[in-house]
Parts: structure tokens; sequence; C-alpha cells
């Protein structure tokens, strides 16, 4: 546990206990306060409030200003309505909730007190607007956010429209680089489509309380080629990157990666924008191989210096399905846990009895027992030039059988060699800020001769457990520390067609 999480857990608990005297003082019954949610309930009627508050609360982003609200109001019902006593209850809860539940000089005045004092119902507005999105802000900072999982790559572990909350205590709370920005949107305003941030105050990466990542950790992290992109979410974005769209460029037209550039800005200059690590978008996947470790994949099976690793609980891949010539059932299929829209590219069906399946073992071994089922394969391996470190295809590697690559290490130090340039130069010029150049056979970092570097960071290996349908490390490289958001921790809605129940306040592992 992290010195920070540590910290929170105190403080979180303090508050409780303070809110334990609060109730007792309230004529609630003490141990009401420490549960979730009842205790919204408990204060709500107490005050009188109307009904519609207590649901407020389950609404995602609202819902923090829901609850800090009503506390604003319980403390007012304590008597207290400076701005000084709601600065105090969100910022200090820790301190100033035992203090009223338990200091002899406070007591709990009541309904009689709140509607003597006069306040315009303004003011009490503002009031509690802006220390509502103050607290919001801070706990949406640097405690957890709220996240929705947007594609199948992390499929059957986490699925699309499960929404988590991600921890930002589990490595320490990250100090944003762009600290000038609208609260509660990421990088771009919703309807105006500009950007929701300014980079007049930039803060170089900072990162409190600082606590490793763990192998097989699910973590959510700024998407490190996301700094240069053709913005069109549509075609382009995070979908196809603006690098990838130069390495097809110089493919498909046999020129440098130079020229590519330029034809490239030529092209889409007008839609190119580039974005601060804290502003890039968000990934989530699974830490496979943590800085300093030697990854290799080897028929599916991940090794880590050397040792296989078991796959995933909920693992998939894609297989190739073919029937008697009869159509599979799609509905019987959906029942089984597949998914059968096509734009989740799970299900494809060739409409000749051949479909490709995105599939986990028990879901094959459902499918195989289908009386028109006469075989099932995993599909052909092959190379893919698309796969990090581009440009050394002598190697051939493929999403299955990828390696040996060497995670770097903060302090390690690599010679710079031809193959370690191919896959460690995007690390040491655009992640740590170096001017590398290449000359004559020689290699100079900041205009200076060098045969070696020593890295300043360390970096990650995320895969996703939907192993054929997942954009991750194997096609963009490491992940450095400072783009590192927080841990996934537990989900705590998910949706489809109406609400999965059964993932409700599930832990994620």
């Amino acid at each position: 546990m992290s010195i920070g999480f540590l910290l929170f857990v105190i403080a979180l608990i303090a508050s409780l206990i303070g809110l334990y005297g609060m109730f007792q003082r309230a004529g609630i019954a003490g141990w009401k306060a420490f549960i979730p949610f009842y205790n919204t309930w408990c204060m709500v009627q107490k005050m009188q409030l109307k009904k519609i508050w207590f649901f407020l609360q389950f609404i995602p982003v609202v819902g923090f200003f829901v609850i800090i609200w009503v506390l604003i109001k319980f403390v007012e019902h304590f008597g207290r309505f400076s701005v000084a006593a709601h600065a105090a209850t969100v910022f200090i809860p820790f301190i100033y909730f035992p203090y009223l539940g338990f200091s002899k000089n406070e007591r709990y005045a009541g309904i009689a007190v709140v509607k003597n004092y006069k306040k315009s119902a303004v003011r009490e507005w503002v009031d509690a607007a802006v220390f509502a999105i103050v607290a919001a802000t801070l706990i949406r900072t640097f405690v957890f956010e709220a996240y929705t999982i947007p594609t199948p790559s992390m499929e059957k572990t986490l699925l699309v429209n499960d929404f988590l909350f991600v921890s930002k205590f589990s490595y320490g709370p990250r100090i944003p680089n762009t600290p000038l920005a609208m609260p509660f949107v990421h990088h771009t305003i919703p309807g105006l489509n500009t950007k929701s941030y300014v980079e007049w105050i930039h803060i170089p990466y900072t990162r409190w309380f600082a606590s490793p990542i763990k192998r097989n950790d699910v973590v959510v992290f700024n998407f490190p080629v996301n700094d240069t992109l053709i913005n069109d979410e549509e075609n382009f974005g995070s979908k196809v990157t603006y690098y990838e769209v130069i390495r097809e460029r110089m493919a498909a037209e046999h020129i440098s990666p130079e020229e590519a550039r330029t034809r490239v800005w030529d092209t889409y200059g007008d839609n190119i924008i580039v974005r601060p690590v804290d502003k890039r978008e968000n990934f989530i996947k699974r830490c496979v191989a943590i800085a300093g470790d030697t990854l290799q994949v080897k028929g599916s099976v991940v090794y880590i210096n050397g040792v296989a690793t078991d796959f995933p609980k909920n693992y998939e891949r894609y297989y190739n399905v073919t029937t008697d010539g009869t159509f599979l059932n799609e509905e019987q299929l959906a029942e089984f846990g597949i998914h059968t829209d096509p734009s989740l590219r799970e299900f494809m069906n060739s409409g000749t009895g051949s479909y490709t399946i995105n599939m986990t073992p028990d879901e094959k071994d459902k499918v195989s027992k289908l009386p028109n089922v006469k075989s099932i394969l995993p599909i052909p391996d092959s190379p893919d030039p698309q796969l990090f470190p581009y440009y050394n295809t002598d190697n051939k590697w493929t999403v299955d059988n990828y390696g040996p690559v060497w995670i770097p290490k903060k302090g390690a130090t690599i010679s710079l060699t031809p193959d370690n340039i191919i896959r460690y130069q995007r690390s040491i010029s655009v992640y740590e800020g170096n001017k590398f150049e290449a000359k004559d056979g020689k290699y100079f970092i900041n205009d200076k001769e060098a045969t070696t570097y020593t890295f300043k960071m360390n970096y990650y290996w995320m895969m996703g457990d939907n192993r054929h349908n997942s954009l991750d490390s194997r096609f963009w490289g490491f992940v450095p520390e400072d783009h590192i958001v927080g841990k996934a921790t537990l989900i705590w809605f998910s949706w489809d067609k109406g609400p999965r129940w059964n993932r409700m306040f599930k832990t994620i592992k």
C-alpha cells in the first residue's frame, strides 16, 4: 500500500468517525454513517429535503456535487453557515467532522436555525456549487476518477460500457501538466470541438507518493503515440495513429520518413494537432511486463524473463469456425457471451459457412458442441509490418510470436547500436526530451557524441486480455511512467440494453 493511499484511507476513516458523532447528535443511529449511500438517505430525511437529492447522487459526475452539497447542508444544521465552515467541510472533513461530532461546544441546531438564517438562495447555490466544483476536481485529479470502457480490447475481463473507478492513489497522484483546464472534460470541450485546456502554465512530470506498478495490474494510461494526431476520430484519432499514416506512406510510395512526414502534413496539416501528456487519450490494458523485464510471446504464451505466464482468466483469441454450410444461430452465440455486432470485430461471417470468431476457451468449447460446427482452428499467424519496432522486418514478428524485447528501466544503461536505436530512439528523444541525431554512423544526444544512454524513467508493457483485438504495446511500444493515470479497481455500474446487475461493484483482477 502506498503512503499516499494509506493517508487517504486514514482521512476517510476519520471523516466517517466524525460523521458518526454528527449523526448521534442529530438523533440518528451512529452506525448508519458508515453505510455508503444510505448515510445520504438518512441526512436527506433528517433535513426534510426532497427525496430526489438521494437519487441524484447515483448520476456519474453529478453525484459528486450532490453528496458534497448534502454534507454542506448537514453542517448548516449545526448552525455553521460561514464560508470557512463550508471550506472545512470540503477540504478537511477528517478534522472538521470529528470536531462537530464530538466537541462539547457544538450541537445539532436543526431545521429551525437554517430557516432563520438570512442568506439568499443565489448565495446558497453559488457557495455550494463553488465548493462542490473545487472538491470534485481535486477528487478527480488526485484520488479517483470514473472511467467508461469504450472498446472490447479487455474482453471478457472488462466489457464495453463497464463504468469503473480508477484509483489515482495506487501509483501516486500525478500533478497535471496543464493545470489550467475546464473541469470534468478531458481534452475537448463538448459541442465546440476546441481544446479544454491552455498551455500557458506547463508543469513538468511530478508524482506524489510514487508507488510501482505490479505485473498483471489493470492500468489506465495516456496513449503514448497520441502526442501528435490527425484530429478525425472517425477515421484516424487513436484508431489509426499519425505515425501509422506516415509508415503507410513510406511503404506505399517508397519514400523516406522525412518525405512521408512532409506529404502527410500537406494532406492533413489543418487537422493535425499536438497534445501534452495528460491530455492524450486514456487507454486501459493489463501491465504484463515492468521496467527491466525481458518479454517474449511464443505460441500466444507470454514469457517474462524466460518464464511462461498464465493466460488471463478471460483470455480471448480469434478462431476460424467452419460449419456444414448452414448458418450459426447468432442469438445462441449471444447466450454463450459472444458479441455478434460487426462494429466490435468479434464475429465475422463470410457467408459460405465460414466464420472468424473471437472466443474465450469456454466459449470455444460451447461452440464446438453445436451440431452444425465441423471444425474450429486458430487463425493463421503471419508477420505484421505494423508491429513495434517498425522497420525491423527481418524479425518477422507476429502478434502471437513476438520478441524478445527488453523494457527500459530508470538508471539502466544501453549501448547505442542500430538495433537498439530502432527500439529505443522514441524513448530517448520524445519521452525523455533529448535531441537525437545520427550522422556518419555516429549518434549524438543533445549535440554530444554518445555511445551509451541511461534512461531517466521506468517503462511498462501493456497488453489487452482480448489479445487478437487489442491495439497495445505490440503495435506502439513502451508506456513511460509519466503517462500512467491510475489503477482500475472497481466496476461500479455496467450497461448493455439495461443494467448488468451481476457486474456491479465487482473488483477488477
